[in-house]
């Protein structure tokens, strides 16, 4: 009996694993020290993220207050600073995953990134003071050594921006399983001749899993970040996020309905304008062929106000598990972001962000309620960029 009780225990033990690997593979890999928090100084890396810059160059600085740099974090106190150089050198940082990034597995996360106005430093090849403002790209690697270019898993375009913008970064490992991450600044391509410029980087997000299929997760975009400094926002939904139970309740709904083009006047900041003429599939988020006439009205808006800056927001009912229900409103979102920016909006003017089932207009208790909860949002950030 004791040999069968200790046979069936084991078993038991090896039917379990998989169902634990499982797990571990969608548990979000989390940065030490994702803020680059820490006293401002220059020359020194953050808490928790290592030096990857040839060993003859200072290395990367905590700001802001080095070099005329002012700019205020998009979160926290404090935030990275990276910089390229005429001598065709560059700064980068590094650190160990909570666990690894595997090979053909899809993720994604989002830093908050700019350029700084104003970055005095001698120039390396001169010998006289320069301002490091060309713009650079931002790349990221994965390893399986500090600073190691094992795999470029991301590249931005050059980083022009000198407001905080939230960039998504989609990675999936072709070469192999990657314990270590790397995050550069670099010189636009082709390199004509080696420059100086700068990046500043903040507000790293967890790395989230997702779904390989292309078709239904198309390959993220920059997205602006509205921000204040010291509040955290983003385009995706906190992991393991708690929503209150729905009790019915309907919250104040101060939306306007894009039904004409009139629905578009005379809006100001923060303005939310709902599109109840985008149609999706049932738990899905491509875009119907129904969905055209509201879009082109919201793109002829964007295009003839070139100075307005949006966020488009998803919403769903509460049928869907809050995971779910985060993923497929951040989803709808960005589908309505991607066919905007693929028609001609700058990206920096078009940020996307799912709020899951945590903001309902009508008590879900209805298949009336629940189909006005399931929704797309436009709201006004700027009006004059």
């Amino acid at each position: 009996m004791h040999r069968l009780q200790k046979g069936l225990n084991g078993l038991l033990l090896v039917a379990s694993l998989p169902l634990g690997l499982t797990a571990q593979k969608d548990t979000p890999i989390y940065f030490v020290n994702p803020s680059f928090e820490d006293l401002p100084k220059c020359c020194e890396t953050p808490t928790g993220w290592y030096n990857c810059g040839k060993s003859e160059e200072s290395p990367p600085d905590i700001q802001p207050g080095s070099f005329q740099v002012t700019k205020a974090p998009s979160h926290g106190d404090t935030y990275l600073g990276l910089v390229v150089r005429d001598n065709d050198t560059w700064e980068g940082v590094a650190q160990r995953l909570s666990r690894p990034l595997e090979v053909n597995q899809c993720y994604e996360f989002s830093l908050d990134v700019c350029r700084a106005e104003l970055y005095l430093s001698m120039s390396k090849t001169t010998g006289e003071e320069a301002n490091y403002t060309i713009p650079a790209k931002l790349r990221i690697y994965g390893g399986n050594g500090l600073c190691e270019h094992r795999e470029l898993l991301y590249e931005t375009p050059e980083i022009k921006n000198n407001r905080w913008l939230s960039y998504n970064f989609r990675l999936t490992p072709k070469n192999g399983t990657y314990s270590y991450i790397l995050i550069e600044a670099y010189f636009k391509q082709p390199i004509l001749f080696p420059y100086n410029g700068n990046i500043l980087v903040d507000n790293a997000s967890p790395i989230k899993t997702l779904p390989c299929n292309p078709d239904v997760m198309p390959e993220a975009k920059p997205v602006a970040a509205v921000k204040p400094p010291t509040t955290r926002t983003g385009t995706s939904a906190k992991p393991n996020a708690s929503t209150k139970p729905d009790t019915g309740a309907k919250k104040p709904d101060p939306a306007k309905t894009a039904t004409t083009k009139t629905d578009f006047k005379n809006l100001k900041k923060g303005d939310i304008v709902r599109l109840d003429k985008l149609y999706f599939e049932a738990d899905k988020y491509d875009l119907k062929q129904e969905s055209l006439p509201a879009l082109e009205e919201v793109l002829s808006f964007l295009k003839g106000n070139p100075s307005v800056f949006v966020e488009i927001g998803g919403h769903t009912n509460n049928n869907p598990s809050d995971a779910f229900a985060n993923q497929l409103s951040t989803s709808r979102a960005k589908s309505v972001s991607d066919w905007l920016v693929a028609r001609g909006v700058s990206s920096d003017r078009v940020q996307y962000k799912g709020y899951g089932k945590k903001n309902p207009i009508e008590p879900n208790t209805t298949p009336e309620g629940r189909k006005k909860n399931q929704r797309v949002e436009i709201k006004i950030l700027s009006l004059n960029g």
